[in-house]
Parts: C-alpha cells; structure tokens; sequence
C-alpha cells in the first residue's frame, strides 16, 4: 500500500542504514535515473520521486566517477550545500539553505547534523576521513528535528554505506594524480556462514601539498589520511537482522594555507624585523615562522538490531565513538616569530536509539522513538609567545625602529619601569594564555509520527518530538603577560592620586566630579599609558562555575510537523508541509568566554574602579580588564514552509520545492581579529526555490541540471560586532547555485564493455563573502566587502570491462577556477586581510577491479 511508502518518507533521517534485502538492487537501479532511488528513512523503502521532502542523493557510482573522495567536495553535485575547510584540517563548516555554523569552537554543535550508518557524528573532525564503499549520500534540506531532534535545525548530511553482502565480492582502486596523490581503496565481502556475512574496507590517500611555506621549504594542503572498517552482518532468522561496524580513521596533514588580501600598516613593521608573508592571493605560496601540525583520530563503533513482525518492526542502534584533534598554528601567518597556538581536544560520544513503526493495512500507521545521546568533550590550548613579538608590538606601540634594531625597547622598558614591572617581562613570557576547557552533554528526546491516509494517494502527516537538552561545563585560564593584567585607568588613578586611591571602594568614596575628572584624564593623552590597551590580548580570566556563574544550561523543545502529500498520478506527487525546529544552546569554550552583561559591566575603559555595581564585581570574583561578552549562545529555534511537486516520466523527472524558512536565534560565531564572539542572531530568514531535473534523451545520455535559489535576510540583528545587521543580506550566500552535469555511457555492443564519460559544472553567483570585518571594515565605515564567484568544471572518463577491470581518469577544476573561501582579519595586524584560496586544479588516473 502507499501508506508504508509515505510512512518510510516521514521517517527520512530516522534511520540511515540501508536494508539488506534491497542493497544490490538499490546499486543497479542507481545507475541511470535518480529517481528511483531507494532512498532508506526507515527500514521500508520509498523512491525519491515519493519522497515528500527535498532532498538531493548522490549515489556511489557518482562518487566513483566525479571522485568526490569526502563531504568537502560533495558540493559541487549538491547546490543547497556549501561545505568550506578553513583554519585545520578538522575545522569545516557544512552549510544548508544558508544556514551553518563554524567548527573552530568545540562546544558549538553543528546545526546541520551528519550521520554516517545511522550514527550522528557530532564534530565535523569526524566526519571527514575518505569512506570507501559509499552506497549513496543523501543531503536533507531544511529543519528535520521531528525525527532527529538534537542538531538538525538547519538540515541532515546522511552517508550510508554498503553492508555486507552474502555472496563473495569486493573491490581494489588505485589512483594517481598531479601532486603526486596517491588513493588506495579496497574492499571485501562474503558470507562466514549461512547467516553471518562480512565486510572490510580499507582507504589510503597521500597527496604533496599545492601549497609551499616558502621560508621552511615545506608543503602544505598536503593529503595524508588512511581509514580502515570491519563490519559483520548477523542473521538469525528471516525476521531479525544485526549490523555491527566498527572503523578507525586517522588524518595527519600540514593545513591550511593563508594569503594575505590586503596588506595593512603593521606589515612595515614585519617586513623591518625580516619578516615575509604572502602578497600574490594565488601563488600558493605562504611564509610560517611554525609549520602547522593537524592531527585526527576518529574511532568507534556501532550496532543496530532490525527485527520485524511484520505489522511492528523493531529498531535499535547503539553507538559508541570517539574523537582525538590536535592542531598547532602559526597565527600570524608570517616568518616573523610572533605567536603560535595549540589545542588539544578530545570527545567521547554514546548514543543510543529506539524506534517502533507499524506496517497495518488501515489507513493509520505510526512511527515512534527514543533518543539517547551523552557526551564529554575535553581540550587543552595556549598561546605561545614567539621570540620576535615583543620587538614587533614595540613597533606599533610607537617605538623607535633603531633602538629596536639594537635590542633597546624603550617604550615598553618605560612602560615596565612606570608600572613597577620588572624590566624585560611584558610579552617575554613562554605562553601568553593556557587554557582548561571541559562540557559534559546529555540530551535525550522522544519522537514520532502519524500517518492517516484516507483515500488511496493522499496522506497526511503529522509529527513531533520533545528534546530535553542538558550541557555541564567548566572554564578556567592563566593569563601570563604582565601588561594584560594591569588595567591602565585604575593604574592611572592609582599614579595620579599619588596612591590614596588603590581600591574601588576608595574610588568610589570620592565626590563625583573627582570620578569623572580623574576618568576623563585616565583616558586621553594626559595618560601616558593611553593606547597601550590594544596590546592586552588576554587580560585575567573569571573561572566558571564560580559563585555567579553556574557553568550549566538547560533546554528543552516541543517541536512538530504537518503534512499532506497527494500522489496526483503514479507520475505526480505533490506535498505541502509545516515544521519547527531546535537546537540547545551552544557553549563558547574558548579564552574568548566572557560573562553576560548582566552578570559584569566594566567601567570606562574596562575599569574596575569606576565600573557598577554587578553580581560578579559584588561576588569579588571581577579581575582586571574584565570585560562582559558570551559564555554561551542560547537555542536556535527554526520554522519552515514548504511546498513541492516531483514529477517522473520515460526519460524526464524533476523534483521543485519553494520554501520560506526562518531560524531566531541563529549562533553566531564571529571573528573579531583576536578571539571569536558567539552571540544570537535575532532572527534571520531565507526564501527560495530548490529544482533538480534528469533528462535522457537517448540511450545511455543523461543529462542533470540543479539550481537552488536563495533569498536570505537578517529580519534582527541589532547586536553583532559589526553593528547593526538588521535588513541586511547575511555575507557568504549566493543567490544562484547550480550543478549541472552529462553522463554518456556507450556500449560496445554486446560485449558487456562500457566507456562512461562525464562532465559537470558547479556555479555559485557572486556574493559578498561576509558582512564586513570587524577590524578592517570597520575603519573604513563597512566598504570594501570582498566577494567571491565559483566556476568549477569537472570530468572524467571510465572505461569498464566485463571482466571487472575499470580504468578511467578524471579531472577537477578543469579551468583552474580561482576564488577565495573566506576573509578574515588578521591577527593583531589592524588593516591586514587574510583568507583561504581555493584549490587549484587537480586530475589523475584510476584503475579499479571489481569481483
């Protein structure tokens, strides 16, 4: 009946393993026409012309053919995704609609989820090892909180992969391509028993870098990743079915390249101490005082337990898994030996999932389940202090570039001598900051849906889910620098009251022309200090829990859907839905943390002296320079409204969604030139039309064309670092975004040989990167917004064999498309641009055996 195809369709990202009993089929049907693919929600199975949601599929043959090797490059086949890697290795940002978060702050969960067998993958870091063996990726568009509730307020990246397989098989792939990229893939396959199969698979892949830190001569965006999987499929009777995977990955690359955009007026002061740094944006060429260590490991394990009675069936799976990253920077970005950074994080992650769904012949059927979901992230990071960083601040805070030459700092020699300090200390430390951070997470919700089809065709649906959210973390960092925990208005007070002013209380028992008097002095050229608070960086921390601050958030959700889809013919279905979505709060583990504005308002110039009364000052726990920020972002709330229709005919099908889609409350993490600001935006909205189209003409051509259009705005945001945004474009979305692409499979008669040629192109419409940067734009009254165009080509062309040899090559960005990621400010270098430019041209051979 319809009603089990459209219950499974409700259940999309419920579950995404695939059912054994179809894993073959699904992989011969895939071939030629997208829809009818078996897209698995749930154990049943729906096609994706059937499927009332918008979501795009790209299958393993299109991953073998494009080598699309990892989510990063699964955009250019995907137009609603946007998926950047930027600082490390493990820092990618996945983007649906718009709508993504930053992965460069691990208490920031993503708000587009990705699964892999089912399993939620919580930190991008792991998900990001090459999967050999992929059976298909499906990308969710929109909120799919009904059934996945924590972490899929803006949309769900589902990678399913093969199960083992009964009958004995496998693959072995190797490729070669400029760079020197070596890919090694194998898998294998078969049965132990009549009941118990096996899998294991296994993926090597080594590339130079297209990037040379020149002064070091040492590459970077280098590949260096293996992964390595073992699965086992039980069968004890026809009814119940046991998967269990466990899978290890490792990444140990020099990553990423940083250029400079605009080269501002500290630049002087670097090149005069011998320092270099990159001027030509695409020379691939970039200058490190640090070569950059990024290290993954990524490892766990999961089973999932299918049993089916035939009108219940049964659904468990249980996961266990951890991640290890560790990164080392050279923040920067230039030979001059100013400042580098570690972090150290580790995550440990178990969930487990239930679900009971119904397969009557009525016209009513359910779906109903359990979430459970308990984390521990850890890490461990610090500044270090580089040899060269007190001469280069020296140089901006004014001093004389002979004196500094000769190893005679005087401006700060003066200012150590004014402050009592001890001569040689400020910026002379090993580390500027060390930092403890540690965030306990346990989340469980409960799920499901109805499905009520009166009339043969027509189905409505209805959906919930109730997420109960709970997040326990602890904060703590030691601030090294003398300068950055000497606020210089209480220092100035202190000189200029010849020290009868030493306490707030004192300061606050003079009359009040006396306060504003000595305020004012302590914060003009009358201060000799004045100005010098641009080189405390990273003034005393407050520890959190503390008396205040509890160190806690609590969240819970009701969120739901509506549906009614109609199929208008068994060539036209139509849908039109309704749904919420959530995602808790998310915790700025960072030295960035700071408290809430109304736990702490600093006095003028960050004074403690003048600064009111708060719950932390009259608590004692207030430190010098402390000023109120974030500590945590609150829930992301999401609504869309979405209407589609899917179409299917001999040689022609299409699938077309328009949504409007609005998420309050967006966590905003922004970098401000010296640390990260997570922050919620008020609201911010997109309108659009999602379109995707298969067109075969003739035997063995096909053509797609998928476009996705975007309208997005900032309904309220009155409060971000770059002032307010509020009736603004959000910075970084293109208007356009399409993929288009021509397969053409000949046959060499009735020899079972084929040739496969393929070409696709990925455009996205010029944009602004971003709204402005905090630094530099800001200086410039928020003109001189950089932008970005995307033209990328690919191709490729295989030639299979009966016998089950395939050799093939391939080709990505062909034109050598070149554009920027994203811009930042550069780091205590006011005026100074750097980004990420994009990867150039790649291409190799492959040749695979398939048994």
């Amino acid at each position: 009946m319809k009603i089990a195809k459209f219950l499974a369709a409700t259940a999309l990202g419920g579950v995404m393993a695939a059912s054994p009993a179809y894993a073959q089929d699904v992989q011969e049907e895939e071939t030629f026409d997208s829809n009818v693919i078996i897209v698995t929600a749930s154990k049943r199975e729906t096609t994706l012309q059937e499927t009332p949601i918008s979501v795009s599929v790209t299958t393993g043959e299109t991953l073998e053919n494009a080598q699309i090797r990892d989510v990063l490059d699964l955009q250019s086949v995907a137009p609603s995704l946007r998926v950047s890697q930027l600082q490390t290795s493990s820092a990618s940002t996945f983007i649906i609609r718009g709508f993504g978060n930053g992965d460069n702050n691990f208490g920031i969960e993503p708000s587009v989820g990705v699964f892999i067998d089912g399993v939620f993958r919580s930190r991008s870091a792991a998900a990001l090892s090459d999967l050999p063996n992929v059976q298909r990726i499906e990308v969710l568009n929109g909120p799919q909180s009904t059934l996945f509730g924590k972490n899929a307020s803006a949309g769900v990246i589902s990678v399913v992969t093969r199960e083992p397989q009964f009958q004995f098989g496998g693959a072995v792939e190797a490729v070669y391509g400029n760079y020197n990229n070596v890919v090694l893939k194998a898998d294998i396959t078969g049965p132990i028993t009549d009941n118990i199969a096996f899998s294991v698979d296994g993926s090597y892949n080594r590339r130079d870098g297209y990037a040379k830190i020149v002064n070091l001569n040492e590459e970077q965006n280098d590949r260096n990743r293996w992964a390595a999987r073992g699965q086992l499929l039980i069968e004890p009777t026809s009814d119940l079915t046991i998967r269990a995977i466990g899978d290890y990955s490792r990444i140990d690359e020099i990553c990423c390249q940083v250029t400079t955009v605009l080269a501002g007026p500290t630049a002087g002061a670097i090149q005069l101490l011998g320092g270099e740094f990159s001027t030509d944006r695409y020379s691939y060429d970039a200058y490190l005082n640090q070569v950059p260590i990024n290290k993954v490991d990524n490892y766990g394990g999961s089973i999932q337990v299918d049993y089916d009675t035939g009108p219940l069936s049964f659904t468990s799976i249980s996961s266990y898994r951890e991640l290890k990253n560790l990164f080392v920077s050279d923040i920067d970005y230039s030979s001059l030996d100013v400042a580098n950074e570690t972090r150290n994080q580790k995550v440990k992650t178990f969930t487990q999932e239930f679900r009971v769904a119904s397969d009557f012949d009525g016209p009513v059927n359910f779906l109903l389940g359990g979430y459970y979901f308990d984390e521990s992230i850890s890490q461990k990071s610090q500044i270090e202090n580089g040899s060269q960083i007190r001469d280069f601040f020296e140089l901006l805070a004014g001093g004389n570039p002979a004196d500094v030459l000769a190893g005679n700092p005087s401006v700060f020699n003066a200012v150590e001598a004014g402050l009592g300090l001890p001569q040689e200390s400020i910026f002379l430390t090993p580390l500027l900051t060390s930092e403890q951070f540690s965030m306990d997470n346990t989340s469980y919700s409960i799920f499901g849906t109805v499905d009520f089809e009166p009339i043969d065709g027509l189905v409505f649906t209805g959906g919930f889910n109730y997420t109960d959210d709970k997040k326990d973390f602890a904060l703590a960092q030691q601030s090294f620098d003398p300068l950055g925990q000497i606020n210089l208005v209480d220092a100035f007070i202190v000189g200029a009251t010849s020290g009868t002013v030493t306490t707030r209380e004192q300061f606050q028992a003079l009359p009040a022309a006396n306060q504003a008097a000595l305020l004012a002095a302590a914060q003009s050229a009358a201060n000799p200090l004045f100005g010098l608070d641009a080189f405390q960086f990273q003034p005393p921390f407050v520890t959190i829990p503390n008396a205040v601050e509890d160190g806690k958030t609590r969240d819970d959700k009701f969120t739901y859907l509506l549906r009614a889809s109609y199929a208008i013919s068994d060539q036209v279905n139509i849908y039109g839905s309704y749904a919420t979505g959530f995602k808790a709060s998310s915790v700025n583990l960072s030295r960035d943390s700071r408290p809430s504005s109304t736990d702490y308002i600093a006095g003028p110039g960050g004074s403690t002296f003048a600064a009111p009364s708060s719950p932390i000052l009259d608590a004692g726990l207030a430190v010098p320079n402390l000023r109120s920020g974030s500590r945590f972002a609150g829930p992301e709330n999401a609504t869309v409204y979405e209407v589609g229709v899917k179409g299917q005919w001999e040689g022609f099908g299409f699938n077309l969604a328009l949504f409007d889609q609005t998420i309050k409350g967006f966590q905003s993490l922004a970098f401000t030139g010296t640390g990260f600001a997570l922050q919620n935006a008020g609201q911010q909205s997109v309108k659009g039309f999602e379109f995707d189209s298969n067109i075969n003409p003739a035997e063995g051509l096909v053509f797609t064309f998928a476009m996705t259009y975007l309208d997005p705005l900032y309904d309220d945001f009155p409060g971000s670092v770059l002032g307010d945004l509020s009736g603004q474009t959000p910075g970084g979305i293109p208007e356009f975004a399409i993929s288009t692409s021509a397969t053409y499979s000949h046959e060499f008669g009735a020899s079972g040989n084929m040739l496969i040629t393929r070409i696709d192109y990925n455009h996205e419409s010029n944009t602004a990167i971003n709204n402005g940067l905090p630094t530099f734009n800001a200086a410039l009254g928020n003109t001189q917004i950089f932008d970005r165009e995307v033209n990328l080509v690919n191709g490729s062309m295989t030639l299979k064999l009966e016998n089950g040899l395939e050799v093939g090559a391939y080709v990505r960005n062909l034109l050598n498309d070149q554009f920027l990621t994203t811009v930042f400010d550069g780091v205590a270098q006011s005026g100074t641009v750097l980004g990420y430019p994009s990867a150039p041209r790649t291409y190799g051979g492959v040749v695979r055996f398939k048994f």
